[in-house]
């Protein structure tokens, strides 16, 4: 185990005060290949905990969106957050939201870890079209901004929960 610590223990994300922390054992006898499938769960379930912290925030703050939900007339503001939406949503507003998000993961959000062309470093969906100004910082500003990404979504990881 101790070869595994010093393997990744360099890695973005290792930082005080619990420094390279594997309370399970998932990278006991990893490779770096192994890691950064890890890291590119870790990162996929960060930016949608993220997301879901925003809306959690946005939606208990009263703002919705505009208009309807289905053709029965429910407003979305009638819509409550969280697993209570299960209960108000259609059944075919489901599917359609299930549907979404499988074309999402299927076709739009890949990288090297599920079939893409390899990108600078797993969670890299730029997939050569999307930029925004990447290519522009150096390694350094690119290495803090992907730092502050994992540790934002370890924070809303843990704040979903909590809401």
């Amino acid at each position: 185990r101790a070869a595994t610590l010093k393997a990744f223990e360099t890695e973005l994300g290792v930082q005080p005060p619990l420094g390279f922390w594997d309370p399970l054992g998932l990278l006991a006898d990893a490779d770096q290949e192994k890691f950064d499938r890890l890291r590119y769960v870790e990162i996929k379930h960060g930016r949608i905990c993220m997301l879901a912290v925003l809306g959690q925030i946005t939606t208990k703050a009263g703002i919705f969106l505009p208009g309807t939900i289905d053709y029965a007339g429910t407003k979305f503001s009638d819509v409550p957050t969280g697993f209570g939406a299960f209960s108000t949503i259609s059944t075919a507003g489901i599917a359609q939201i299930v549907a979404f998000i499988g074309f999402l993961e299927l076709v739009v959000m890949k990288d090297s870890a599920n079939g893409a062309a390899p990108g600078e470093f797993p969670g890299d969906f730029r997939n050569g079209a999307l930029d925004f100004g990447w290519d522009t910082f150096s390694e350094e500003e690119k290495a803090f901004k992907r730092g502050v990404e994992l540790n934002n979504g370890r924070a809303a990881q843990m704040g979903i929960l909590a809401l």
